[in-house]
């Protein structure tokens, strides 16, 4: 991922490799002799000390709930965005892991559930921000002509770029990261963040799932095994809601939205331009960062620019992801690839 570095502890002997490095006396000087019981003086390192959790030896069990979010995305299971708070969709998505390893499905973080939910390596790591990262950001219009006028829908700020990155909350970044003020953030900050690369690949995808009343979308194999959990927004009318069997027939990585105002009733804006615009791509595209077209017209799975209102607000008829997971998604789906909707 462009702009993506994170830094573990064995950067630091590195760093101190490079500012201990031997010294050479000027031409002609003699050298001088050093005392074999002087002590080297003190030395200041600029980098924070590892974030919390990163002691100790991996794999070991979590031992709390933000430890839980982080390994669940780990396995491809989403609670949603990240926060450390044992809320409604991250125990569907506990109690969903819970299934695939024929544990009891009570959604609690008991010892039992402890005990086999692994992380295998330190859950936060060292974000450091990069000139690219700062090159993308953008003030994003509030008019949806303003927004067909615009290149790109990308981040607003650090804090949204960083806390869609790594699958979180920008409340659980702030805490993450106290001593930093975002309104100061430079090329080489260093920020705590939560590490939710995949610990493997995933399994190949045979059926996509999506229920309407625990607004979950889940894909699973051939045999039936759970490959992939996500907190789903669904329409809020009931009869644009489709139900039964669909397939996927387009799969497009950063598309663009072509707003029309007759979808829009609510919009003045629709109302007063009367015509069709085109909305450029980006994560703050209402879309988001994919388009997994259905076969039946106007409906697909897509993301979102507001990832933590997902499985919590509703949609005009189509299926919205957090943008990270419509991501995946693209790696998932295929064409002809069987979705089921039920009630």
């Amino acid at each position: 991922m462009n702009g993506w570095r994170c830094v573990l502890r064995g950067g630091l002997g590195l760093l101190l490799g490079l500012l201990l490095g031997a010294s050479v006396e000027a031409s002609g000087a003699q050298p001088r002799k050093k005392s074999p019981t002087a002590a080297p003086p003190a030395l200041t390192v600029g980098l924070p000390a590892p974030p919390p959790g990163s002691e100790g030896d991996f794999p070991r069990p979590v031992t709390s709930w933000l430890e839980a979010q982080i390994a669940l995305a780990r396995e491809g299971i989403s609670c949603g965005s990240i926060d450390g708070v044992p809320g409604a969709q991250s125990v569907a998505a506990l109690q969903a892991w819970q299934e695939r390893e024929a544990l009891p499905s009570s959604g609690a973080l008991d010892e039992t559930t402890r005990e086999h939910l692994l992380l295998t390596s330190p859950p936060l790591v060292w974000y450091v921000l990069t000139a690219e990262d700062l090159a993308r950001l953008q003030p994003l219009s509030p008019t949806w002509l303003g927004k067909s006028e615009q290149t790109t829908l990308d981040y607003e700020t650090v804090l949204e770029l960083v806390a869609e990155r790594t699958h979180a909350t920008p409340a659980l970044i702030r805490r993450l990261n106290p001593k930093i003020d975002w309104t100061q953030v430079h090329v080489g900050t260093v920020l705590t963040v939560p590490s939710v690369a995949l610990n493997a690949p995933l399994g190949k995808p045979a059926l996509v799932h999506i229920s309407l009343s625990r607004h979950t979308l889940e894909v699973r194999d051939a045999d039936g095994h759970l490959v992939v959990h996500f907190p789903v927004s669904i329409a809020r009318m009931a009869e644009k809601r489709p139900e039964g069997e669909l397939h996927v027939t387009v799969v497009i990585p950063d598309p663009n939205y072509t707003f029309d105002p007759e979808l829009f009733p609510e919009s003045a804006e629709g109302r007063q331009l009367g015509r069709k615009l085109v909305i450029p791509p980006g994560p703050n595209n209402p879309v988001g960062v994919a388009w997994i077209g259905l076969d039946r017209p106007g409906y697909g799975i897509h993301g979102t620019p507001l990832p933590e209102y997902i499985g919590r607000t509703e949609s005009h008829g189509c299926f919205r992801l957090a943008n990270w997971d419509a991501q995946l998604m693209l790696d998932l789906a295929w064409v002809g690839l069987r979705v089921v909707v039920d009630p």
